[in-house]
């Protein structure tokens, strides 16, 4: 994800937060008759804050006049009743207040969760979608942070900073209104402390801004290294790599501490300055209005409400400085949110796209190019042809692109040039999934699922039945011992089915292709790591699965095509003929058993 220039203006003291509000607009959209009530709430939260040191300033000035002072009021008729009055008033304004914040907060909260659970599942779903060209080239920590702690910290910042923020600007502009109304040359005094807190805020927001960049993409690797050593304990403690993790996880951990203090630093910084620029204001204030009261410009009690608005008006200011600063830190998650939001995928279906056909298997690779970077070709013009029903072994050297020659029959890539046909059909004018659909793959590895296995299996074909899941099972000779454990089909399986042996997660992933009944077939080194008497039942229950079907046996062991109808060799990215698969096999046979003859 390349990066990009720094923004100007408000995007130059907030990086990024444009750009994120423009991605979140649709979503936004679909809350706005619940953010329009919260703006009503804001509106009236602000006037009773605005009416509350107005009782307080009819009763200082009614007290001072009764005590004879010589200023130019008028003296209420009924001192008591207007004491009664601003007490009354005082405990309404206070409680419509609290009754508006309430529902203001409830309201923004409550859409801006909505949104951001959206944004979650847009992330989640888009990082799907995306190639396997982007996830080979990405940190799979990274990107589950960016799913979880990045869209959580935007929540979160929303929730605690935004919504605050936006009501202590409206308060503050109408602070200023009623201060400027009150008397004119006072609150000029006011405005002339706000060019100081505008420098220092942006310039200091600008510096929190980029550490908290740099914070989150320590996190990132830190959470990658975390998922790669936690998810490959066998070989960290079968090598005695802990310690080179631990370390490696320290030093990660410790950048992301350093980030960390400074940007709290920078943010403390911010807070303290906003205070320092609230006590000289007050100072003067305090000074010019005293100096004013004395020459009868204003009363008392309007001097009253000047210093309380003055300071709850640069309460806002300070509070501005500490949700700036979260603010800037939810920012730099947005922008890594939108990173992944606005990486287009590499594969999409075309305009004319239709969905394909049933199969038969027929699989044709017409002069096909692919390359995994520019000026590196894996496949150069390879031409290959499978019938119906054909089982056809893929065999060559590692790297030589037998598994990118099988990936694009399930459309995982599209080739540069050339075209792969099934039953005559380009696949790129078939929608991806309808061809997806009827392809079956089972891997060397694995793959299951922290769920059960029933889940598991069905997984091949959502919306199986029970019967249907139970016969693929019992295809992949996986039903006896899955009916031996506890729960049965019910049994929940560890992360990546860890709770299982090799060769049962190889018969349940063989079950999952079983169900999917897919015409076209794909063993990708489907036997490698068993043993002996695993494999023959693994052997068994592919002859099962495959039977019928057009199959591709990608495999670097000659042994493992004996029962194939052909023998392709992938080399220098193309592909040629080695033999009948089945009428080599005896010689195969032979040169095995004269490999161990010299061996003994």
């Amino acid at each position: 994800m390349s990066g990009r220039e720094r923004p100007a203006g408000l995007r130059e003291a907030v990086p990024g937060l444009r750009r994120t509000l423009r991605q979140l607009r649709p979503h936004i959209r679909e809350q706005r008759t619940l953010i329009a009530g919260g703006g009503a709430a804001l509106l009236a939260e602000v006037a009773m804050r605005l009416l509350e040191p107005w009782p307080l300033k009819w009763v200082l000035d009614a007290v001072v006049v009764a005590a004879g002072a010589d200023l130019a009021v008028r003296r209420p008729d009924d001192l008591g009743t207007l004491l009664l009055l601003a007490s009354v008033g005082v405990v309404v304004v206070v409680l419509l207040r609290a009754a508006a914040s309430y529902l203001m907060t409830v309201a923004f909260a409550l859409a801006g969760n909505r949104v951001l659970t959206r944004v979650r599942a847009e992330v989640y779903a888009h990082l799907h979608r995306l190639s396997l060209a982007f996830h080979d080239s990405s940190r799979t920590g990274d990107l589950v942070t960016r799913v979880t702690g990045d869209v959580g910290r935007l929540q979160e910042a929303t929730v605690t900073a935004l919504l605050p923020l936006l009501g202590n600007v409206v308060t503050l502009v109408g602070m200023l209104v009623v201060i400027a109304v009150l008397d004119l040359q006072l609150a000029l005094v006011v405005l002339l402390v706000f060019p100081l807190f505008a420098v220092s805020g942006v310039r200091l927001t600008r510096r929190i801004s980029a550490v908290s960049r740099g914070q989150r993409k320590a996190e990132g690797a830190l959470a990658s290294l975390a998922t790669e050593s936690l998810s490959s304990m066998k070989v960290v403690q079968a090598y005695s790599l802990e310690r080179p993790m631990q370390e490696a996880f320290g030093g990660d951990n410790e950048r992301s501490l350093t980030e960390g203090v400074q940007a709290k630093k920078l943010s403390a910084g911010l807070e303290r300055t906003t205070d320092a620029l609230v006590g000289l204001a007050t100072g003067v204030v305090l000074y010019v209005g005293a100096q004013r009261v004395l020459a009868g410009a204003l009363t008392p009690g309007e001097l009253v409400v000047f210093l309380t608005y003055l300071k709850t008006a640069f309460k806002p200011l300070r509070d501005i400085a500490k949700y700036t600063g979260r603010i800037a830190k939810a920012a730099a998650s947005g922008e890594r949110i939108v990173d992944v939001l606005q990486t287009r995928p590499d594969l999409v279906d075309r305009s004319w796209a239709r969905p394909a056909p049933r199969f038969r298997g027929d699989v044709r690779f017409e002069g096909v190019h692919l390359s995994y970077a520019p000026g590196h070709p894996v496949l150069r013009g390879l031409d290959l042809t499978v019938r119906p029903g054909e089982r056809v072994a893929v065999v060559g050297p590692s790297g030589s692109g037998k598994s990118s020659l099988v990936s694009l029959l399930s459309r995982l890539r599209d080739p540069d040039d050339g075209r792969v046909l099934l039953d005559g059909h380009d696949v790129r004018d078939l929608t991806i999934d309808s061809v997806r659909e009827q392809v079956a793959v089972v891997l060397q590895e694995s793959v299951l699922f922290a769920t059960s296995i029933r889940d598991n299996i069905a997984y091949g074909r959502p919306g199986a039945t029970e019967e249907e899941v139970v016969a693929a099972a019992r295809l992949a000779g996986a039903d006896g011992f899955v009916r031996r454990l506890p729960r049965g089909y019910d049994t929940v399986v560890g992360e990546r089915g860890s709770t299982l042996s090799g060769g049962q997660r190889q018969r349940i992933a063989i079950a999952r292709a079983a169900l999917r009944d897919a015409p076209v077939v794909i063993l990708d080194e489907a036997l490698t790591g068993l043993d002996g008497e695993t494999e023959a039942e693994v052997v068994a229950a592919l002859g099962r699965l495959t039977r019928g079907r057009t199959t591709f046996v990608i495999t670097h062991d000659l042994d493992a095509a004996r029962d194939c109808d052909r023998v392709v060799r992938v080399e220098d990215g193309r592909a040629r003929e080695v033999a009948q698969a089945r009428a080599a096999a005896p010689a195969r046979e032979a040169e095995r058993e004269g490999r161990d003859a010299v061996a003994r």
